[in-house]
């Protein structure tokens, strides 16, 4: 089968390569999965080009999330899943070797998740690592009905499902932007308030707008810290899933003040449970039409570095890659 791999980590262009490698077989409880889209995140190109280091075993196959059609399954998986339309998560995660940016790919099948019929191959792609993350942030410690959440950067991938989430739960949302363009992408996502941060004092337009909120959605705590302070009150819930440079430092006294609580999440070490009930939800919310695309770029298998380094650039929008022939993407 035609993979993209990498033996060494370092900028895509140098380590990355397309090649020809013998198609895998699925092991005991696992799946194969003909790819037909590949979904890029930070976290993939953050592994290949060794800021977040990993072992390889001989050779890695990038990207964690896609969407295809299950041709084979191992032991112990019903065969009746064969044929079956799927959008899959974590597939190069826990030192796996066969990611998604490949015509096959095998992982256990319950990161193989059936999309809903009207639901394409390109939406089944944006999914896992960014929705399974939002849908913590926003609902990890129960329901956000009637509250006032704040999204950080919510045209990014996790932001714009955080405030879909968010409004699916009946909560009012306020977003922060850098750009007119995004601040585009959050109303379109639902939220109720908008807020370009390089224009407007967060601080004073979210009191004004909701005297406090309940809970943030932060994707860069150092630089955001003090405004989510501004604008919190007695258990406020600050959480935050992007590690940004260089580290806070944590204002105690602050903090303190506010009466915060204050979260850490990483998708790689939530409980099987917790990621249960995230798939779960997020397939309930397809059905519902409550969850939508991002603008897409899209890249060739062979342009594979090309890809990557949309992502690294901090391209608008979700980067994917067409591995196969598919009339529904």
């Amino acid at each position: 089968m035609k993979a993209a791999l990498y033996d060494a980590t370092g900028p895509a262009r140098d380590v990355l390569k397309v090649t020809e490698v013998e198609r895998p077989e699925p092991g005991p409880g696992e799946v194969r999965v003909r790819v037909a889209v590949s979904g890029v995140n930070p976290t993939d190109v953050k592994t290949r080009s060794g800021a977040t280091p990993r072992q390889i075993d001989g050779f890695q196959v990038p990207d964690q999330d896609g969407a295809g059609v299950i041709d084979a399954v191992g032991p112990g998986v019903d065969p009746a899943r064969v044929g079956q339309r799927v959008w899959v998560y974590l597939a190069a995660a826990a030192g796996r070797r066969w990611g998604t940016a490949a015509e096959w790919t095998v992982l256990p099948g319950r990161q193989a998740v059936p999309l809903p019929d009207g639901v394409d191959m390109e939406m089944g792609a944006t999914l896992g690592v960014p929705a399974i993350t939002a849908h913590h942030c926003v609902l990890g410690d129960g329901p956000v009905g009637g509250q006032a959440v704040l999204v950080a950067g919510g045209a990014g991938a996790v932001g714009h499902f955080s405030i879909e989430f968010a409004k699916r739960d009946g909560a009012r949302v306020i977003a922060t932007v850098s750009s007119p363009e995004k601040g585009e992408l959050a109303r379109a996502a639902g939220a109720d308030l908008v807020l370009n941060y390089r224009e407007r004092n967060v601080a004073d337009e979210v009191r004004a707008y909701s005297g406090r909120v309940r809970r943030v959605i932060e994707v860069a705590l150092g630089a955001n810290l003090e405004t989510d302070l501004a604008v919190s009150g007695p258990d406020t819930v600050i959480v935050t899933y992007a590690a940004t440079q260089p580290d806070p430092v944590l204002p105690v006294r602050a903090c303190m003040s506010a009466n915060v609580i204050l979260r850490f999440v990483l998708l790689y070490t939530f409980p099987a449970e917790v990621i249960d009930r995230a798939v779960a939800d997020i397939t309930d919310a397809l059905r519902a039409g409550a969850l939508t695309p991002l603008p897409v770029h899209r890249f060739r298998l062979d342009e594979i570095a090309a890809a990557h380094e949309a992502v690294e650039k901090g391209v608008t929008g979700k980067v994917l890659v067409m591995i196969g022939d598919s009339p529904d993407r």
